[in-house]
Formats: structure tokens, sequence, C-alpha cells
């Protein structure tokens, strides 16, 4: 049976007003003093909606992921939640509006599953003393939601690559933030088990989340995104909804690609094929395996 993916129409009438939306406005961030990887980006991620981030390796995604939590500290601009600052806030202050998947998390030694999902609780923990009940319950439901409740036992090392980013992300979801930030979500995953992934990302935006995530597959981006942002040396060069930011002159531009964009009449978002690089494209240098 085909995939049938969310129409716009539908996600528009699902989108909620109870969460604060999030504002990103000329932001600058770097690591280097007078470096910025990111030049002046601005945004607006609406609540019940997924924004997307796609750009070649090296434009500056995962470095706008981080400076809209409190990871990178920008060098000007601002992002706001609801109105204030994320950067003015405490760690924990911030932590209760923004939880962010990186791109490699990597967990303690030995730590178990049900461990590492309860750390998501951290910021609405008492300062001394065990999970209170609302705790629990938020990590038995990210668990479930993730389809991770029978591994909460097992040892994360013992995981394999997929079954470890469902963990993470069920520590994001039991969490519980009003802003969901995902480096690359669907890493590690198959086919079949990316989509499952997007799917439950999709179900947290329709609760009223604000959900921004960095994702390399073109038409699942397209798919799955109310808004996409394309990057490129650290600056945007498109953005819309998928059908008006997806064009061949833009894909052309931003990675070097001759690529065709086709009509999806069962979805909102265009299917993008892949034909080869684009004539004005430097193409890509790989050294011969020794």
């Amino acid at each position: 049976m085909p995939t049938t993916f969310p129409s716009l129409t539908k996600r528009n009438q699902i989108m909620k007003s109870h969460y604060p939306p999030l504002d990103v406005t000329q932001l600058r961030a770097g690591y280097q003093k007078g470096r910025d990887v990111v030049k002046g980006i601005s945004l607006q991620a609406l609540a019940g909606s997924v924004t997307t981030l796609i750009g070649p390796n090296g434009c500056g995604k995962s470095t706008l992921l981080k400076s809209m939590s409190k990871v990178l500290a920008p060098s000007e601009g601002s992002v706001s939640v609801n109105g204030e600052s994320i950067h003015h806030l405490t760690a924990t202050e911030a932590a209760r509006l923004v939880s962010m998947l990186p791109q490699h998390p990597v967990a303690p030694e030995g730590l178990q599953v049900g461990e590492l999902v309860a750390r998501g609780r951290h910021p609405w923990r008492r300062r001394f003393g065990g999970l209170s009940k609302t705790d629990q319950q938020a990590v038995a439901r990210a668990c479930t939601e993730t389809n991770i409740a029978h591994l909460v036992d097992r040892s994360v090392d013992s995981l394999s690559g997929g079954q470890r980013q469902r963990v993470w992300l069920a520590m994001i979801l039991a969490q519980d933030t009003p802003v969901i930030l995902l480096d690359e979500p669907t890493t590690f995953l198959d086919p079949a088990n990316a989509i499952a992934m997007l799917q439950l990302i999709r179900r947290q935006a329709e609760a009223g989340k604000i959900v921004v995530m960095v994702l390399h597959d073109l038409t699942l981006a397209s798919q799955y995104s109310d808004s996409i942002f394309i990057m490129k040396a650290g600056e945007v060069i498109s953005e819309g909804r998928p059908k008006e930011a997806f064009t061949p002159d833009v894909l052309a531009h931003a990675y070097g690609l001759h690529a065709e964009v086709w009509d999806d009449p069962t979805s909102s978002g265009p299917v993008i094929v892949p034909r080869g690089l684009s004539e004005s494209s430097e193409g890509i240098n790989l050294k011969p395996l020794s």
C-alpha cells in the first residue's frame, strides 16, 4: 500500500495556538570571532508546523540549529519564544522551552535506555529527589510513542544505530518542550523506519509543537514539511512551502545538481529526482580509496 502523506490543507486545519511561535531575527553565529557560519538568517516557525532546513554539507544548518538553542550563543540577532529571548534565560528556563537532538549524540557508557529517556525530564525535576509521577508519565509516554518500551532495561550500548536514534528522540519527547530542534533525525534509519520517524515528528506538530529539523533527503523534506529553508554558505537562498522553495534552478544553485521536480498529486510537496551534476557544478573531488 503506498504511503499517504498529509495534505497541506489538513496540516493547516490541525495547527494549534496554545504554544508560542519561534522567532529568529537576523541571526549570525560561528565558532571564531569575526568568522560567522550563519549570516543574518531570519525565520518564524508557527505552532503546529514543521520547518525543515536543507542544503549542502557545511552550509551552516547545524550551526543554525545550535544557535537557536543555548548550545551556541549568536554573535548578532535574536531567538525568541513568545517574545522572550532564549539567550537571556537560564539554562533550565531555556530547556523548558526548547529541546534539541544534535547530529551525533553520545550516551555515557553502560547507561540504560530508561535512564537516558528520563534525562529529558531534567529541566522539570525537583532539585532533590527522584522522578515525580508527572515525570514518570512523560517518560512512559515518550517510550510508547517511539516504540521503545520493550528496550527500557537494555543498555544503550547494545542497541543498533536505528534503535538508538529512537531512544534519543524519546528523550527529547520526554522533555516536553513547545519547540523541538532535530538535526538529521532519520540518521541510521532504513526507509521504512525513516518514514515512521517522520510520521511521529509530524504528530508532534499536530499536537501543537513547533518542529525545526535538518534533513538531507529532499523528497522526504518536501513531503513532511510545512516550510522549507534552503541554505548555501550560511545564507538562505530559497524559502517557502515545498512547491515554492524547490525549483530546478534553486537546486542547481544550492547543490550544483541537475534535478527534476515533479508534482505529486497525492501530497502537498513535490518529488525531487536527481539526474546528475549541473553544468555549473564544480563537482565533488573524492579521493581514491587506498
